[in-house]
């Protein structure tokens, strides 16, 4: 029996609050039999693993996360399929049967009356060809499915239930913090507890339960889980410290402690508003893969039997042919079959400007038609679709870990048990030595206002002891980086930038040598007809049509070029016969002029074997060779009539490109197969610094290690297909293509668009995100390291040491929502078009 290979798997993690509750999960996972690796993101709240099915399965893995207290489910779908041929209770109870002891299906109802059925399922173990295959063989016709928009129904129901419930939880644990807040602040200004003493202490106290034990309810309840399982997490040390604060207030009527009931509540609240303000944050910052869902066409117009019928976009096959009219979106991926049109692309690509398509163009799915009818082919369908890979590329770079983020890591796997520990050891210091640690309090009371050393000690010990806990922010630790990561890779992909890795982020903010393919990244990889010379007595017109009408039958790079040319001049070719190829030199043809006559095209060994005198163009010919062109002479009957030019020219914003990342400190090299004066002339055109030419595909790789070996960060940008050696080799594995022909698995980065300015989108948004998670990671440590042994020394009160922890989670998350405002997009203009002379090609 042949083993499984392993498997990649995406779940949805419930009870995290924070970071070090993602890193007790994902150490559980580590240790499971059969785990690979394992990453839990508590920003997106979802673990990925990697297993091997022959060891274990995704039911286990749930299993073990549940036995340390979380709950683990995956991500799921929902769909309605509508069935025929059922006639009674037991025809629905079959197909129930029958699709509930399947493998993936989480749930399967079969409604009789509404001859549909209800199926919850997890599609990375089943897919909905899947489950027709199921209903079919037990008997019964599958008429479609009821999905379109109600696809991610389940997603934003959940993620609305959330925020609601939160910002209940928050409202009214407020609605008895602020009475409390109130009635403290004649007590703690004027020392007056209106209207007696003991009203206010057992007011503190009453207004304070509802705040504890209802509206953080959820906070005590998770701690305790966490208890119970051996582990800590913030929770842990925000329940701990709310409760020995409100254990003060009835503790304080049998000894001579100060009342922190209300403190306690005052806690609770600022750490309820904390989260709820995090949560929209970390919404914002997620936001990019919900954008890019709301894309998707929910229905299509396809042609069936010459009648346009609309079906839900699920139901569009490959094949069929789809009706989209002016200011519509593309259903899916296709090519166009017939009708002129100008296509908004810029969800996939990030460019405004529209991109003309007509009959054989491709067209990308959720891009927006602008102008005329077009009959699309559907080419890809699914989770096969352009838009569908963009998806799942963000999410995995979503769920992947910056090298950066292990040292966070280790830190929060570490930091509640410590703080924890830090904490008794101030209460044991100030019940044992009050006198000795007093000191420091003593001398900040002159200045800090909220300080006072003249407390009990018992109170005082409480208070370091409370501050210690909640001042605490393991959270700020565990977001500094999945966020910045969440925003950059959501803004990459609005950008056309895809990134697969956060480590490639990384790698490509450190790149110092950017190594680029010739043909199709720096040119177009299409050869184009530059100059056309007429002899004497002759028009470019007559030289060009009469070279086309030759090469009609050739299927030369070169000859198409001609061809192209003389149909954008629409141009009416002769008719040519005898056409013969001369390999190496050129063609011939019998062309009718009046009379037939044999017509040339080709290089210099071909007029001269044929005894062709071209002198006359010879000065001309020498300046294309110099220009790295092609030239091709034409001769009627012995006599040279002109010479017209081909060469691969460059992309529109090749040259600009390039001078921005040498600007930008990068050193640009060439690597290609052509011979050393082609490639000089092109880097020349280009601004590039660099020059390795005459490299065979094999050898590419082996320049790619000498780079390396030199000490230089390389950045490899190629096709994605014939490059693919070449960008593994690299530090840094840029592909670049355009539209549904890119190889989207082939590269570390993705540009979608096919110039060269992506490549500078690419760095500055690699080195912007990293700037903002040094950053978040900066003032996350910063912040615990100066605040908690504050709160040890007595110099912050219980609420502010809350307050404080609240800020800088929250700092951290909306700082690297400040991303969004980066200017990443390059910054000059790409122009239509560029001079003639900017041209190369191979001699």
């Amino acid at each position: 029996m042949e083993k499984k290979k392993s498997k990649k798997s995406q779940l949805k993690v419930k009870g995290m609050h924070c970071a070090s509750c993602a890193q007790s999960i994902e150490k559980v996972l580590k240790e499971h039999r059969g785990v690979k690796e394992a990453n839990v993101n508590f920003a997106t709240e979802k673990a990925y693993i990697v297993y091997d099915p022959n060891l274990t399965d995704k039911k286990e893995l749930i299993e073990t996360v549940r036995s340390t207290g979380y709950d683990m489910q995956s991500e799921t779908k929902k769909t309605i399929v509508k069935i025929g041929g059922m006639t009674c209770a037991s025809c629905a109870q079959t197909i129930g049967n029958a699709l509930k002891k399947t493998e993936g299906i989480v749930e399967a109802n079969v409604n009789l009356a509404t001859d549909k059925a209800v199926v919850v399922y997890d599609p990375q173990e089943i897919d909905y060809g899947e489950i027709r295959k199921i209903i079919e063989a037990a008997g019964y016709q599958v008429l479609g499915k009821e999905e379109g928009a109600a696809k991610y129904e389940k997603a934003i129901e959940e993620e609305q239930r959330k925020f609601h419930k939160a910002r209940i939880r928050m409202m009214v644990a407020w609605a008895f913090t602020v009475p409390i807040i109130a009635w403290m602040i004649p007590e703690m200004v004027f020392g007056v507890a209106w209207p007696t003493r003991d009203i206010f202490n057992i007011g503190m106290i009453l207004l304070a339960v509802p705040v504890l034990f209802w509206a953080g309810k959820e906070t005590l309840l998770s701690a305790g889980k966490r208890v119970s399982h051996g582990r800590a997490n913030m929770d842990v040390l925000i329940a701990l410290g709310t409760l020995t604060a409100f254990i003060t207030g009835p503790a304080m009527f049998f000894s001579s402690i100060l009342n922190y009931a209300g403190v306690s509540g005052m806690i609770m609240s600022f750490h309820l508003l904390g989260r709820y303000i995090e949560a929209k944050a970390k919404g914002r910052a997620s936001q990019a893969i919900r954008k890019l869902l709301e894309l998707e066409a929910k229905t299509a117009r396809i042609l069936v039997d010459d009648e346009e019928r609309e079906v839900p976009l699920d139901e569009v096959e490959t094949g069929n042919v789809m009706i989209v009219r002016p200011g519509e979106k593309i259903p899916t991926d296709g090519i166009v079959i017939d009708g002129q049109s100008a296509v908004d692309e810029s969800m996939a690509t990030g460019e405004s400007m529209p991109v003309p398509k007509k009959a054989g163009d491709e067209v990308i799915g959720a891009t927006v038609n602008q102008l005329g009818l077009l009959k699309v082919k559907a080419s890809k369908v699914g989770q096969d679709t352009f838009l569908a890979q963009v998806i799942r590329l963000v999410e995995e770079a979503q769920g992947s870990k910056v090298p950066i983020q292990e040292l966070a890591d280790n830190v929060v796997s570490y930091f509640v048990p410590t703080v924890l520990g830090l904490a008794f050891v101030a209460l044991v210091l100030w019940l044992v030595i009050p006198d000795k640690i007093k000191v420091v309090s003593i001398f900040a009371q002159s200045f800090l206002p909220w300080v006072n050393s003249n407390l009990g000690v018992i109170t005082l010990a409480i208070s370091a002891f409370v501050s210690t806990l909640v001042i605490a922010c393991p959270c700020a630790l565990g977001l500094a980086t999945p966020t910045a990561l969440m925003v950059g890779s959501g803004m990459g992909a609005e950008n056309g930038v895809l990134i697969r890795q956060g480590a490639a982020l990384q790698a490509l903010k450190d790149v110092d040598t950017i190594v680029f393919d010739k043909t199709g990244t720096i040119t177009k990889g299409i050869p184009e007809v530059t100059d056309i010379i007429p002899a004497e007595g002759y028009t470019k017109e007559e030289v060009l049509r009469l070279a086309a009408s030759v090469e009609i039958g050739s299927e030369h790079p070169l000859g198409e070029a001609i061809l192209r040319k003389a149909k954008e001049e629409n141009l009416e070719l002769y008719e040519a016969k005898a056409f013969e190829t001369v390999t190496g030199k050129g063609a011939r043809a019998q062309i009718d002029l009046s009379s037939p006559k044999l017509v040339l095209v080709g290089n210099r060994r071909l007029m001269e074997e044929e005894k062709v005198d071209f002198k006359s163009l010879e000065i001309n010919l020498k300046r294309l060779e110099e220009e790295a062109k092609t030239a091709m002479l034409l001769s009627v009957e012995d006599k040279i009539v002109g010479t017209v030019a081909v060469a691969d020219t460059l992309k529109e914003d090749s040259v600009q490109a390039i001078r921005e990342l040498e600007r930008m400190g990068i050193k640009t090299t060439m690597l290609t197969g052509d011979n050393r004066h082609t490639a000089e002339a092109i880097a020349k055109k280009v601004g590039i610094s660099r020059v390795l030419a005459e490299v065979l595909p094999d050898q590419k790789v082996k320049e790619i290690a000498k780079l390396q070996e030199n000490g230089e960060t390389v950045a490899m940008v190629g096709d994605g297909i014939n490059d693919a050696p070449a960008l593994t080799a690299a530090n840094v594995g840029i592909a670049i293509g355009t539209g549904t022909d890119i190889a989207i698995e082939s590269a570390d980065v993705t540009l979608v668009r096919g110039d060269l300015s992506g490549v500078v989108t690419a760095v500055k948004l690699s080195r912007t995100t990293f700037n903002k998670i040094k950053q978040n990671l900066f003032w996350a440590f910063f912040y615990n390291t100066a605040t908690i042994p504050a709160a040890m020394l007595g110099l912050a009160h219980p609420v502010l040491a809350e307050i404080a922890m609240a800020i800088s989670s929250v700092t951290v998350v909306t700082n690297a929502n400040l991303l969004r405002r980066a200017k990443i997009r390059p910054e000059y203009r790409v122009r239509a078009s560029i001079p003639d002379n900017r041209v190369i090609s191979e001699p």
